[in-house]
């Protein structure tokens, strides 16, 4: 099985580091299970560094070994030509965490998807702003498919509301500028649609030092305080910074064993990136067990960490997709950044403090 993950910058790292461990604690597994068809399975993984072009070849590359499937991969870009190049090679290809809408440009039999698209999730966190009275939001983005998508994703479900949406380009804009522009529109809340480390951690100490923007809200939906580095560059500042993960309030029997597997694994607390790829290989390893012709997905129904995993067809959507994983809001506790609080859950809005997974 190939697999897919960004492993060296500009990619995240943390994130392909936390997928990778769970791909591999699931392969373990189907192979202390017997592996497939009595055969062990093989994870062939290869660096994507968040490249396109290097994913692409990725492909080919995996493709000329012989290997069955395809898995991973977080970032939408590389996601999308690695799922290109799988639908037309007819490699079944299951993307992890990539959850831009368009990940392939035409209906693909070959590609499905465990990650909720961004139109779903970033449907979540556009109510949880409105629940939290914020009529002025400033989207500070840079150049990428992905950040233009999430942020079509929150105008469409914004402004109907009665929400002022202003739009800065961070190819324009210091940290110290970017503060000034928040001031002058009079934003109620910021969002960072940009790389992390850079320019997320300056951007997000300059805000904070800003003694005029004291009331000001931070969020990444994106998901990068997820990630221990974000606690490990910002302390304090980066807590009460909402971003979206892919986590239920409460890990089942399964989810809870293999949180604890992968804390020992990771040596820290498994992100919701790492279950997806533990999830990613117990649904390939059951499709290679049972082939079904020109439908890899058909009829597919397997219990992963998160819930029960089965894929359709969603209208706008080209690929096979579950829909949906769960999907929260949350943010580093003031009180303790290394406890996360789930602010608001998908059509259930609620706040609790819960610890870290595992």
């Amino acid at each position: 099985m190939g697999a897919l993950a960004p492993l060296t910058s500009p990619g995240w790292t943390e994130a392909g580091r936390h997928l990778v461990a769970g791909l591999r604690l699931a392969a373990d597994e189907v192979n202390a299970a017997g592996g497939i068809a009595g055969r062990p399975l093989e994870l062939a993984v290869r660096d994507t560094a968040a490249d396109p072009q290097r994913a692409a070849a990725a492909v080919d590359e995996l493709a000329g070994l012989g290997v069955a499937a395809l898995a991973g991969e977080y970032h939408s870009v590389s996601a999308r030509a690695a799922a290109a190049r799988a639908d037309a090679l007819g490699l079944p290809f299951l993307c992890s965490s990539a959850v831009i809408d368009a990940l392939t440009e035409h209906p693909a039999e070959a590609v499905a998807r465990l990650a909720p698209a961004q139109s779903h999730g970033w449907r979540a966190y556009a109510d949880f702003l409105v629940g939290g009275g914020h009529s002025r939001i400033a989207v500070a983005a840079e150049p990428s498919v992905y950040w233009a998508a999430g942020t079509r994703v929150l105008r469409e479900h914004l402004v109907p509301r009665g929400v002022t949406l202003v739009e800065l380009d961070m190819r324009t804009l210091t940290p110290e500028a970017l503060c000034g522009e928040l001031l002058t529109h009079g934003a109620t809340a910021l969002l960072l649609l940009m790389g992390h480390p850079d320019p997320a951690v300056p951007v997000v100490r300059a805000v904070r030092r800003d003694p005029r923007l004291g009331g000001i809200l931070i969020g990444a939906p994106a998901g990068q305080p997820e990630f221990t580095e974000w606690a490990t560059l910002l302390g304090a500042e980066g807590a009460a910074v909402p971003f979206l993960r892919y986590l239920p309030e409460h890990l089942g029997p399964l989810g809870t064993r293999v949180g604890t597997a992968l804390r020992a694994r990771l040596g820290e607390a498994p992100s919701f990136v790492a279950f997806e790829g533990y999830d990613t290989v117990t649904v390939l390893a059951e499709v290679l067990r049972s082939p079904r012709g020109d439908d890899p997905w058909a009829d597919v129904a397997v219990e992963g960490t998160r819930g029960e995993i089965r894929f359709s067809r969603v209208p706008g959507i080209g690929v096979r997709q579950w829909a949906w994983a769960p999907v929260q809001v949350a943010d580093r506790d003031p009180a303790d950044p290394g406890r996360f609080r789930v602010l608001h859950a998908a059509g259930a809005p609620r706040v609790t403090v819960r610890p870290d997974c595992g």
